[in-house]
Formats: C-alpha cells, structure tokens, sequence
C-alpha cells in the first residue's frame, strides 16, 4: 500500500481529456462510434493509440488540440473482452446510463424513450472528442480521428455533435462557464480555488489511493485498469427563451432580473460570484481567474443570505458549507461544451433551435460522484434540509418547483419552477490509458 501511495502519476499514460483544462475558447466534436466487426475495432484500439494525446507532455505537439477516447460497456463486449474482465466493472458503468435514468432525474421528457437516438442504444461502442482552439486547429484532431478510422469498413461514425466555447466563456443561458476545477495531486495542474487541498489522484485516475485512504476499484487485468477513468456524457438541451420568460415574470425590474438569477446560479452572469459581491455584477472580478472561485461558505455565510443554499453551484459543490456528508467524497472533473446557436439577447420567445451543452463529468467512482450529485445534490434537498426541492436550474422541476431565498425579515420565494434542461441523451465511458488501448488492439479471443 505505501508503495503504491508513493507512485507518482503515469502522465504519459493518461489521457490528456482527463487532466487537461480546455483551452479558451475552444471548439469540440463528439463521435459515437459502433464496431461491427471484432478486429476492425481492435485495430481501432491500436490507431487511437497513437493518435491520442497523453497528459505527460502539454508542450506536446498537440498542444492544446487533442483527441480523447471513452469505450462503453456495449463497446467493450463488441471488442471481445473477456467475461472476467467485463464482470471487474462497476455495476453503474455495465448497466448504462439509460438504465439508471430514474436514479439519474431523468423522468418524463427527459426519459430515455425521448433521447435523440441513438444515443442511450446498445449501438453506442465508442466516443470520440476531439478539442481545440479554434475550428482550423479542430480540424486537426478531426483528421486523426478520420485516419485512425481509414479503410476499417467494421466500424461506423453514427452520431456527431459540433460544440464550441466562446471567448467569453458563456454558455447558452448566459453565464460565464468552466471556472471551477479541483486541483489534482501530482497533475501539476492548480486547481481554481486557492482555498480547496488538492484531491487524492485516485478520485479521477484509477491505480491511486483517493479520498478514502485506499486504492479505488479498478477493471481487470490491471493493464486495463490502471490510468484510466470513467465518464458521464450529457447532452443537455437548454430552455433559454424559458428561463428568461421565468425571470421577467419574477422580478420587479431589469436589474432584479439579473439579481434573480444571480440568486438561481450563485454567481452573476460575468462570473463573478454572489460570494464576492452579492449586490451587484463585477465583469473584471468575473473574469479574473485568480478571484473568481476564490471563496467558501461556512465562515462567510453559512445562512445563505449571499449565497442561497439551494443555488445551482453550491448545491453542485458546497466547499465547506455544514451538509450531509463529506463534500469532498462527491468531487469530480466537470466539463461542459455549448452546442448550437446563441438566442440573441433580449429575445424572450423560442425560435425552436437545439440548444445546451455538451456535459462530461470525470471520475474514478461513477456511483459516489456523478450519480450521487445528481440524485441527492441536483434533484433531492435532504443534504441542505430543504427536502424535496430540486436545483434551480439544471433540477427535474415539473412547474412545481420552489426556490427560497434568504433575505430579513422575511424570504423570498419563487414558485412554479419549470424544467430549464432537458436530457436529450447520454453515455457512460470508460476512457483507458494509452497502454490499455494497445491491450485492447492485442486481444486474440
């Protein structure tokens, strides 16, 4: 154990993906892939091997423009692993994430019936992401991932979702996005909250003691295991013209819009968090890297009276604040990717175009982190006591929602919260390291 505790991180067999903050601004492509012959995916298995980045090297060249893969567990069996390798995952990552959609608050229009196929299918074998700065550099990645598919007639392309993040860092809703991220012992990479420890590697990479003192549970053999993670993707359409409608029938003026949903998200539009200035937007603190995340709650407002409780990004990450639990058992690596085009300001009616992000949340424990937050922090209050309400924002609400705001002498309180996002779909990945992918491409059975 103490040697294991000692080992640093193999870098170069991690995938860049997982450790890597994305450039800003950035494009991305997702792939979904299927196998329909054995040995076409596995020589699939060994191009991507050479075609995908590694954290080991940043200055690279691949710099800032890489290629991440993630096999599901329907594509691990269309690979030919061995029953006893496939019987070493977690329940959650065999099962799907269309199987655990109850769990998950994926219910009504948001219910796998619903999903944009084929995303949710047993069809659904590999996901691609290719990232990059711009759509030139994208294109790039893009011709990696067409090299490592040249002349493999057993393997199709059979989804693709274009995204982007803008210099501002918006996503569709209007908030700067992608500011919070945990530093990673032995990354070298700092986290954004000079006031969060780092976390224990084996929170986001197998092979490493985590939070809890010990080893994770990794896959079978450990050559297939060891370096790598698993992945939630969401594809999460969002109702914008919606949430506006909902601000300006709530609030009293324009300014008590943009206050009101400060309130909802816990940070202003910028970025800025209600942590920092809670009466009014501050665009330089919202875009300075060094200030914008740099905040707690127990100390500071504990109550909620700057910060609701119940708001969107101190029920997805509470830091300090007094809940059920220990927070840092439920962290994991967020990244979110804005898909289709912006509604332009001010409109407050819906032009029917697809819109929302592209979601992947990293992690070594699928069960204590993406799908315990989104069952007991996103749509349950009981860890804040408040509960049955649900996230403000990215909740299951059915237009019954309610949300309180704190505030003396007596508080605030919306009624009739809607559904904001809607899941159009998703996939648990497991993404393995570049020494995995080449066990892969071996397989003989």
């Amino acid at each position: 154990m103490s040697d294991v505790a000692d080992t640093p991180l193999e870098l170069d067999d991690i995938q860049s993906g997982i450790l890597r903050p994305r450039p800003t601004p950035y494009a991305a492509t997702y792939l979904l892939l299927r196998i329909d012959d054995r040995e076409a995916g596995r020589k699939l298995m060994y191009r991507l091997s050479t075609a995908v980045a590694s954290a080991g090297n940043p200055r690279s060249l691949a710099g800032d423009t890489w290629l991440s893969v993630a096999l599901t567990f329907h594509g691990l069996e269309a690979l030919g692993v061995p029953r006893a390798s496939l019987d070493s995952f977690p329940w959650e990552f065999t099962q799907g994430m269309a199987a655990r959609a109850k769990a998950l608050g994926d219910t009504g229009e948001s219910s796998p019936e619903n999903w944009e196929k084929p995303l949710g299918t047993p069809d659904v074998h590999v996901v691609l992401v290719a990232v990059a700065p711009d759509a030139q550099r994208l294109e790039t990645a893009l011709a990696r991932a067409r090299k490592a598919l040249e002349a493999l007639d057993g393997v199709e392309v059979i989804w693709r979702q274009d995204c982007h993040a803008l210099p501002t860092q918006r996503e569709p809703f209007g908030f700067r996005d992608g500011i919070s991220h945990p530093a990673i012992e032995g990354s070298g990479i700092p986290g954004t909250n000079p006031r969060e420890s780092p976390l224990k590697a084996g929170e986001f990479v197998l092979g490493y003691p985590d939070e809890m003192g010990g080893l994770p549970p990794m896959p079978q053999p450990e050559i297939l295991g060891r370096n790598g993670t698993y992945v939630a993707f969401r594809k999460l359409h969002q109702r914008v013209a919606a949430f506006r409608q909902y601000l300006r029938a709530n609030a009293s003026s324009p300014e008590d819009e943009e206050l009101l949903a400060a309130k909802l998200m816990g940070r202003w539009r910028s970025g800025a968090p209600l942590a920092r200035c809670p009466f009014h937007d501050d665009p330089e603190l919202g875009a300075d890297p060094r200030r914008n995340n740099d905040f707690l709650y127990r100390q500071e407002d504990p109550t909620g009276y700057v910060t609701p409780p119940g708001a969107h990004i101190r029920r997805a990450n509470p830091r300090d604040a007094s809940v059920a639990g220990v927070v840092r058992l439920h962290r994991m690596i967020r990244r979110g990717t804005a898909y289709g085009p912006l509604l332009p300001e001010g409109v407050t009616e819906d032009d029917g175009a697809d819109r929302g992000l592209m979601f992947a949340f990293i992690g070594t424990h699928l069960d204590r982190q993406f799908e315990f937050v989104q069952s007991e922090w996103v749509n349950s209050g009981d860890f804040l006591g408040l509960g049955t309400v649900k996230d403000p924002v990215v909740g299951a609400s059915d237009g019954a929602g309610v949300f309180s705001i704190p505030r003396r002498p007596i508080p605030r309180r919306l009624q009739g919260l809607p559904r904001f996002v809607v899941t159009r779909g998703g996939e648990y990945g497991f993404m393995p390291g570049l020494r995995a992918l080449r066990w892969l491409a071996d397989l003989r059975t």
